[in-house]
């Protein structure tokens, strides 16, 4: 059955032959290996161009920001499931990608979809951004209590992440329309919902990578991606020193049965 509104398929990543491979357009053996660092690599994969020294000083911070945060809920399927199944890295983590949406990993993106929307009413209605920022806002409430990119249990005063990398892409140039956006509607909050919240790391993450150029279908990609590697980095300690059963243990501890 078709489902497709093309007869042939065509792809821009990747090819070879006999005695080369090529990656968008360069010879992998020649123009990439030992040149080029793996998250500039990552940028040239996703958007088939190189980065700049911004685009790839900021996706390195992204990274680093967002790969690492404790025993959150991807972390512990991903060890509890290595304690399981020891024998299969690769199902543990997939057990702790799995869960990326909208409460963790895919957060960034969500936030991401909601500013572009907001920066693209901005561009088509003229209107002073703050102006735009509550208007969005308002809109946003109508289906979806929380405004993404705002809001910490913990960091009250601010995310410190999202405020070291607001301050280098303040430094370095990087903030554009999609940082003063958020920046905006943080600013709109307290007549919007009628309380002011912090900004958390899911807000600086989209706006300023948007801002160098990132594709928003992308977004998601990045927590992918640095998770993957801290969840290696979680299954390597849990294979030396376990702990996946004692998380297992703690929650059926805590979790009391109420059944009939």
């Amino acid at each position: 059955m078709r489902t497709s509104k093309h007869d042939k398929g065509y792809s821009a990543i990747c090819t070879s032959d006999a005695d080369s491979i090529t990656v968008r357009g360069r010879d992998l053996c020649e123009d990439l290996m030992g040149k080029i660092d793996f998250s500039s690599y990552f940028w040239l994969l996703v958007t088939g161009e190189e980065p700049d020294e911004n685009q790839s000083f900021f996706l390195n911070a992204v990274l680093v920001a967002l790969a690492e945060h404790g025993m959150v809920p991807s972390v512990a399927a991903a060890r509890m499931t290595l304690a399981a199944a020891p024998e299969a890295v690769q199902g543990a983590v997939a057990a702790g990608i799995l869960g990326c949406g909208s409460v963790a990993l895919g957060s960034a993106e969500i936030a991401g979809k909601f500013y572009a929307s907001c920066v693209e009413e901005q561009r088509k209605s003229g209107d002073p951004v703050d102006e735009v920022a509550g208007r969005c806002i308002e809109q946003w409430r109508q289906h979806t209590k929380a405004v993404p990119g705002f809001g910490h249990w913990q960091h009250t005063e601010g995310d410190p992440r999202a405020l070291k990398l607001l301050q280098l892409a303040d430094e370095r140039g990087a903030a554009g329309e999609h940082v003063a956006m958020m920046r905006a509607l943080q600013a709109a909050l307290p007549k919007t919902i009628g309380r002011e919240l912090p900004v958390n790391v899911n807000g600086p993450i989209p706006a300023i990578m948007l801002d160098l150029g990132w594709p928003l279908a992308a977004l998601k990609g990045i927590g992918l991606l640095c998770r993957t590697g801290s969840l290696i980095g979680h299954l390597t300690e849990e294979a030396e020193r376990p702990v996946g059963f004692i998380m297992s243990g703690a929650a059926s501890a805590a979790i009391e049965y109420d059944g009939d």
